[in-house]
């Protein structure tokens, strides 16, 4: 007998080691096609966040989908070295130890990393099964393992030999304190109150004149080398190819026409400091302005500066050179100004500082060529659709990628230096040697490049890589390419788009078909989860307090292609509640005899309600797969809880309880097995989603029957084929107007405050026999569930008021409730109601109809009132609709 409720705590942990232990989530547990999903690697550092409970759980209700089909299914799991954010944590527990890494030495340095991967760095796998992932955890993967070591190694050297790995001196991200450049993903501007601060240069040969230039970093203008005006700005098109007297340096400086000075910005004049500004690199690219960097590692200032700055921090050169400049009465004025600031992503307390230095690069538009083509000819699709676009903007548009890092944890980069400077790249140091003896003629000493690769570089390779390449595995040639990837929007490029390149460049197949791109976690507001709002949620509270079928099922149903997920507690809690109306209804199904019987068969069924549940069931299965197969998750989670709470629960069990306690003995049998079938495929159907309850309900419910059952573990159970079968459309029609008809009824009653406790009389108009028969074969459900007293068909409708209508189906029902409600306080109600909704309409309809409210709002704001007004439209027409039954 199933417990009178159900407890997540007891349940998860111990299904989930049973399921490990009993090798239900390796590949090959089914013989079917091969479906292979590679998880998207979470940082070693990283715990479990909302925004990875999303993207796993879609994930693992197409892995356990799949593999419940008969798919030999493959979920890929590993997790990444994570280069920046792991160095940083071992970083600061030397700190704490009075030491570094500096004194450490390199060697000692990465065994201490290795050793905290060892201690602290499983943690979030930990998480994830706790989640319910049934991720192949016997093939769980390293970014910094031995073979992924390998594969690293060889793409770098063969890249390098096709020319598409190269030194080039070029801007970068820099961060001064990990003294390392660093990519825009981990990057974060922040809106900083500063000010803008307007300079006068002396233009030469022409005494008195100066162009004004204003600037955000006034400290960047002793690296100055040009300004820029707008070709077609009047005030300084006389001044163009003319030069000014860079203050405090005494350098000439060539005045340019070029379309990136905007005239309504600053004085429209732009100082040009091109290694020191993404946008000055460019325009100095265009018009050979000498490029001087004028900062060291630790953005100090530098030998290339007067000897009076060299040495200060780069703030307080700041403040020197303006009081510098004010001295000469070259500050034209300063005015307040906000504007976004670059920080380091981590701690976001670091500026990251635009930095001229030399990196190893890939020539990423060479590699971007097949990977456009491969999305233009359809063999990758994004969905939803319009990510297509974007990714097709940033490959267009590609840069050289920066793929070297001053750091010590990674992949160190394969290639080393002779006495001269000349480098080899080799996969490995003896092949390095034989090539420098080839070269110089002798043995000489080679020093290895300190750099590592970008975190990037290897997780580009993650779907081929953790499959064994470059060695042909035999998982490798049966699972790859993989089937799709499900990721964020915010790693397009960083992830996706550096994969679809390697994948084509190397294994000559697109490693995915398609790529699923889903939307963000917001608080219940839609705004965004930050630690300073206080709405962060974090999923292993929400597992602790609902359990994770909880969590994973609300996390899914909101996950609509193109929305946000809006988010909160109590949404989490109302799937908890799900949860326990399908134990219930499992619980009433046992308590009321309901087994299945070896040879039960759908076909057989004769009874009404029966073959409808049956139709219904039918429909569930159609729905859910149709929606996973367009990676509609929502929908498939909304087919299943309206079907679960709606038609099975709420109906299917009302329906049935006078057969269940009833003396017809055969209509009792072919009751409880067709209930028992239902809801054996019903937790079937469920289990992608809520896997624990499922996989409970089956071992209490089929444990002592898993032979004649299909035995073994839901999960491993095949997926029903119930949507192969045909509707009997007779049954679905009957049954189908018995519920519209007490909807109506119940509809009614709660719109016009009728007491819940009060019977009330029920005529039908007209004298149609079908309709008669009808009434008189669902005399009792019509009774029992919608509060009637009698029911009585009448030729015409009775005169006068004190009357509610209904019409269903072209018939109409009067409801006489003069006795039961005063009808004129009721219709003065609804009626105040209803223009109480179309105002607050109409205000919703100004604010909306406001362009500068729209154009302003934040989208969460805009997205909230389109809500608001289709539920007060929604409230309007259910009080009219109450209003016009009264008449």
């Amino acid at each position: 007998m199933l417990d009178k409720t159900y407890s997540p705590q007891d349940v998860e942990a111990r299904l989930y080691k049973a399921w490990e232990a009993a090798g239900c989530f390796k590949h090959g547990v089914k013989a079917g096609k091969p479906y292979t999903i590679a998880l998207p690697p979470p940082n070693v550092t990283g715990s479990l966040h909302i925004g990875h409970a999303l993207n796993h759980t879609l994930q693992d209700v197409l892995i356990r989908w799949q593999r419940m089909r008969g798919r030999d299914a493959l979920w890929q799991p590993g997790t990444d070295h994570a280069g920046i954010a792991t160095q940083l944590i071992v970083e600061r527990q030397l700190a704490q130890q009075q030491t570094n890494r500096h004194q450490m030495g390199r060697e000692k340095f990465v065994e201490r990393i290795w050793q905290w991967k060892a201690e602290s760095g499983g943690m979030i796998t930990g998480q994830q099964r706790r989640l319910g992932e049934s991720c192949d955890w016997s093939r769980e993967r390293f970014t910094m393992d031995d073979g992924l070591s390998a594969a690293v190694r060889k793409v770098f050297v063969e890249l390098y030999r096709e020319g598409l790995i190269y030194k080039d001196k070029r801007l970068v991200n820099w961060d001064p304190k990990m003294q390392t450049a660093v990519s825009d993903l981990e990057v974060e501007s922040i809106e900083v109150k500063s000010h803008l601060w307007y300079f006068r240069y002396p233009v030469e040969g022409m005494a008195d004149t100066f162009i004004t230039v204003a600037t955000t970093r006034p400290e960047t203008m002793l690296g100055d080398t040009g300004i820029a005006v707008h070709p077609e700005d009047e005030r300084y098109r006389h001044l163009v190819g003319k030069f000014a007297i860079l203050p405090l340096v005494g350098r000439r400086i060539p005045i340019v026409a070029d379309e990136y000075s905007d005239p309504e910005k600053g004085s429209g004049a732009v100082k040009m400091t091109p290694a020191h500004d993404f946008n000055d690199f460019e325009v100095g690219k265009r018009h050979d302005l000498e490029m001087i960097n004028i900062f060291d590692r630790h953005a100090h200032l530098n030998e290339n500066v007067p000897e009076k700055y060299r040495g200060l921090e780069r703030f307080a050169a700041r403040k020197q050179v303006v009081a510098d400049l004010e001295e000469l009465g070259l500050v034209e004025k300063i005015e307040p100004n906000t504007h976004m600031v670059p920080h380091d992503e981590k701690s976001k307390t670091v500026v990251i500082e635009p930095y001229l230095t030399e990196q190893w690069y890939v020539n990423a538009a060479v590699l971007a060529k097949p990977a456009i083509e491969a999305v233009e000819q359809g063999d990758i699709q994004f969905v939803p659709k319009n990510w297509e676009k974007t990714y097709f903007e940033w490959m267009r548009n590609i840069q050289p990628w920066c793929i070297s890092r001053q750091l010590w944890w990674g992949h160190q980069i394969p290639a080393w230096y002779g006495p001269d400077g000349k480098v080899f790249v080799a996969y490995d140091e003896a092949e390095a040697q034989a090539e420098a003896h080839t070269h110089y003629g002798k043995a000489v000493t080679l020093t290895r490049d300190e750099d590592v690769l970008d975190t990037w570089f290897s997780s580009a390779l993650w779907p081929f890589s953790t499959l064994g390449w470059p060695e042909q595995t035999p998982v490798l040639k049966s699972h790859y390419p993989t089937d799709v990837l499900v990721t964020g929007f915010d790693i397009i490029f960083f992830w996706v788009a550096r994969m679809i390149m390697m994948g084509l460049h190397f294994t000559k197949k697109a490693p995915f078909h398609t790529v699923y791109i889903h939307a963000l976690v917001r608080d219940e507001k839609g705004q965004k989860m930050s630690k300073t709002k206080g709405n962060v949620l974090d999923p292993l509270v929400l597992i602790d307090k609902f359990g994770a079928d909880a969590l994973r099922f609300a996390l899914t149903i909101f996950a609509a292609q193109g929305r946000d997920v809006k988010m909160s507690e109590q949404r989490v809690e109302g799937y908890r509640n799900f949860a326990t109306k399908l134990w219930n209804a499992a619980r009433f199904a046992e308590m009321n005899g309901c087994a299945l019987p070896d040879d039960f068969s759908p076909k057989s069924v004769n009874g009404t309600v029966n073959k409808w549940i049956l139709g219904r069931l039918g429909q569930a299965v159609r729905d859910v797969d149709a929606a996973l197969e367009a990676y509609k998750f929502n929908e498939a989670a909304g087919a299943l809880y309206h079907f679960t709470w709606g038609t099975f629960c709420d109906w299917y069990l009302e329906l049935i309880k006078p057969a269940l306690t009833g003396e017809d003995e055969a209509q009792k049998a072919e009751t409880q097995a067709t209930c028992a079938y239902v809801l054996r495929q019903l937790i079937h159907l469920l289990h992608p989603f809520m896997p624990f309850v499922t996989e409970e309900l089956w071992e209490k419910l089929y444990g002592a029957q898993k032979e004649q059952a299909g035995g073994g573990f839901l999960m491993l159970r095949d997926w029903p084929t119930d949507g192969a079968r045909a509707e009997d459309k007779v049954a679905a029609a009957e049954i189908d107007w018995l519920i519209r008809l007490i909807d109506a009824v119940r509809a009614a009653r709660s719109a016009l405050n009728v007491p819940a406790g009060a019977k009330i009389a029920m005529q039908g108009v007209g004298d149609d026999p079908g309709l008669i028969r009808r009434l008189l074969r669902h005399n009792d459900p019509i009774k029992r569930l919608a509060r009637i007293e009698t029911i009585t068909m009448e030729q015409t409708a009775p005169a006068g008021s004190g009357c509610a209508r209904i019409v269903v189906d072209g018939t109409t029902f009067v409801l006489p409730l003069a006795n039961v409600i005063d009808i004129a306080k009721e219709k003065a109600r609804l009626a105040k109601e209803r223009d109480k909704a179309l105002t607050e309409i109409a205000k919703i309809d100004a604010k909306l109809g406001d362009a500068t409210f729209v154009s302003r709002a934040p989208e969460a704001v805009v997205e909230e009132q389109r809500e608001r007004r289709a539920a007060q439209t929604a409230m309007a027409e259910k009080l009219a609709e109450a209003l016009a039954q009264l008449g």
